[in-house]
């Protein structure tokens, strides 16, 4: 059962550079421009991962020019996360982070388990295969969510 697209959405992962940015990304290419989009990290010590931009690519979604910030800069960026409809987080400790900060705010906080790649696959197609499982995870999760993709607005 798919629900209405929520006017704002925050995704949060471990480093905000491999599933957050793919899921804002590809979030912002299947549902348009209708509903605001972000992601964040627990940390931001990494920049955005080149095997995740490459698989994004693989659908027109680009995310070269992402980058990676944390929990604690969303604010200096000017986003409050109480201002968000709902926070899906894709690694546990983001689930964990998300919940500590959404405590004093009647804020949904789902988490969706999504694999992280990082670190699977000797050889440069295997890594890729893990991303793209990791990518299309995400693609199911959004798509039971909140439907299929719709026409490019």
């Amino acid at each position: 059962m798919t629900h209405p697209l929520p006017q704002s959405v925050l995704f949060c992962c471990d480093h905000n550079a491999v599933r957050s940015p793919m899921a804002e990304g590809i979030m912002k290419k299947f549902y348009g421009i209708g509903t605001y989009v972000q992601s964040v990290g627990v940390k931001n010590d990494m920049e955005i991962d080149g095997f995740s931009i490459a698989v994004c690519q693989e659908l027109d979604v680009e995310l070269s020019r992402h980058r990676s910030r944390s929990f604690d800069e969303m604010e200096q960026w000017g986003d409050d996360l109480s201002s968000f409809d709902l926070v899906v987080a894709l690694s546990p400790a983001s689930q964990r982070r998300a919940l500590e900060l959404t405590r004093f705010y009647h804020l949904e906080v789902e988490y969706w388990p999504i694999l992280d790649p990082t670190g699977l696959g000797e050889t440069r197609s295997a890594k890729l295969d893990s991303y793209r499982a990791a990518r299309d995870q995400i693609i199911t999760r959004l798509t039971e969510r909140w439907g299929t993709a719709q026409k490019d607005s």
